[in-house]
């Protein structure tokens, strides 16, 4: 029998008591024990689902604020624990090369323990580096602020894959992508008060003390934000619904879990070709986010001394086009399910964007800074949900942690690269060299996204098991036995 006939839902998922007004059913109730044995699974969405992806959207906010509070204020860093630059950047790219190794130990503990568990650790890790955080705040003590650094690191290991998840578990066919997008649009505006809200809380003060208070108050609301998502997951966060939102997420349920071997899951991943490209392609872009979100501040202070307020701002513009990207673009894949068409537009606009901003830094107008730094913002940042999402149509019915997690490796690990090369290419020769270098890599990967295959497997699974859905409801025995990796084949009658 192939994946897609098998639409049951096991035995634990029973259907909910009919007076919970916390649900929108797709059709009447169905009782389970009068169910025909060759019906397809029942599927419901909860109002619940809304909360759990904006509470993880929220403790996603919380940690990645972090991931750029002291690189956007880099100087001012420096200036309080006696250190060098180079220094004070491993502070951001820590983020990346902690995930690196940790990736496949956290995908493997989400496919064995689930989402609430992934939830209780990811909060309880940021918590905990928060308050690290707290008791950090004298010039001799920078291995421990870097020790509180790793924590919420290691916390984001257990975050930055987890929207494309949710969303599957959680949404309906027809709001996936754009619960996705809401899922990464957390992480988005935590970057984004992570470059606003430091200039502010922490001034360029010379006074070595009134600068710790500052740093302390900054760090004391951080903590109290995280301690209070964290109370809120162990209250609210819920590992998955009652009744699955999708025909595709049913058959999905009904894998026994004996059958399911993550290293084998692992394997298929990297023999599936699209896939591999859309990994590098990924990771190319996002590393050149990373690479300009982490050098911002030197950027702009070499050609605008004493801006610090304002090079906050700009990683503030970035991000906030950015997140209007990320909600247009998983609105429009809704609606269009145009995947790779969009995808590849959006690609081809970040390298857009990123030459203009290379070509108008150095003249003189801070202005036109913000206008041609939101241009890129919106496309580089609004390319995150794309990503996600087209790499759940490619692998499904694989574990959408996995497909994410492999993305964001490989992102993390361009992102070191790129950080530390343009860097060197500012210190050494200025930062238009710097993001010229960048525009390389945005130009290779635009190129190899059009050789992606656009095999939309998901979206397949559901249009194949609705259509044996309706030939059931009609009276018709048909069996949908047709291949994912072939969508175009009519479902093929049982022998009567």
């Amino acid at each position: 029998m192939s994946p897609i006939e098998r639409t049951a839902v096991p035995s634990g998922d029973a259907a909910p008591d009919a007076k919970d007004d916390s649900e929108i059913g797709v059709g009447p109730p169905v009782d389970e024990a009068a169910q025909r044995a060759d019906e397809p699974a029942p599927t419901r969405l909860y109002k619940r689902r809304w909360m759990i992806v904006l509470l993880f959207s929220s403790y996603s906010l919380c940690n990645s604020f972090q991931w750029i509070q002291y690189g956007i204020i880099n100087n001012i860093f420096m200036k309080f624990y006696n250190v060098d630059a180079f220094t004070i950047d491993w502070m951001s790219m820590i983020y990346m090369l902690t995930y690196i190794p940790f990736i496949f130990p956290v995908t493997w503990l989400l496919d064995k323990k689930g989402l609430r568990v992934i939830a209780l650790v990811a909060t309880a890790l940021n918590c905990a580096g928060t308050w690290i955080k707290v008791a950090s705040v004298k010039p001799n003590l920078f291995p421990v602020t870097f020790l509180g650094q790793f924590c919420c690191s290691f916390a984001q290991v257990f975050i930055l894959g987890m929207p494309s998840r949710i969303a599957s578990v959680w949404f309906g066919s027809e709001e996936v992508s754009t619960a996705c997008s809401i899922g990464v649009f957390g992480n988005q505006l935590g970057i984004a008060i992570g470059f606003l809200l430091p200039p502010i809380l922490v001034p360029n003060v010379d006074d070595v003390d009134e600068l710790a208070h500052h740093i302390s108050i900054m760090f004391y609301i951080t903590a109290g934000v995280a301690t209070l998502l964290f109370i809120l997951v162990v209250i609210v966060f819920q590992e998955r619904p009652k009744l699955p939102p999708t025909l595709a997420q049913a058959t999905a349920r009904s894998i026994p879990p004996e059958d399911y071997s993550y290293t084998a899951s692992i394997l298929r991943l990297l023999r599936n070709r699209p896939f591999i490209l859309l990994i590098i392609t990924y990771g190319l872009n996002v590393g050149c986010f990373y690479a300009v979100g982490t050098l911002l501040n030197r950027m702009i202070i070499e050609h605008y001394p004493g801006e610090e307020v304002n090079a906050g701002r700009i990683g503030l513009t970035i991000v906030i086009a950015g997140m209007v990207g990320s909600l247009i673009c998983g609105i429009w894949l809704d609606k269009t399910k145009t995947y790779k068409q969009t995808t590849l537009a959006v690609y081809f606009m970040s390298l857009v964007g990123m030459i203009i901003y290379a070509s108008t830094l150095n003249l003189g107008h801070l202005w036109l800074v913000f206008v041609t730094a939101g241009l890129l913002g919106f496309f580089m940042t609004g390319y995150l949900p794309l990503g996600f999402e087209f790499a759940v149509e490619l692998t499904y019915p694989e574990c959408e942690g996995t497909s994410s997690g492999l993305l964001n490796c490989c992102a993390q690990v361009f992102g070191i690269i790129f950080t530390i090369c343009q860097g060197k290419i500012i210190d050494g020769f200025g930062t238009l060299p710097g993001n010229i270098f960048l525009c390389v890599f945005l130009l290779i990967g635009t190129i190899m996204t059009g050789f992606i295959k656009s095999d939309l497997r998901r979206q397949n699974a559901n249009r194949v098991a609705k259509a044996a859905a309706e030939k059931l409801m009609s009276g018709q025995d048909y069996g949908a036995t047709a291949l994912i990796s072939q969508p175009d084949a009519p479902p093929a009658k049982h022998n009567q």
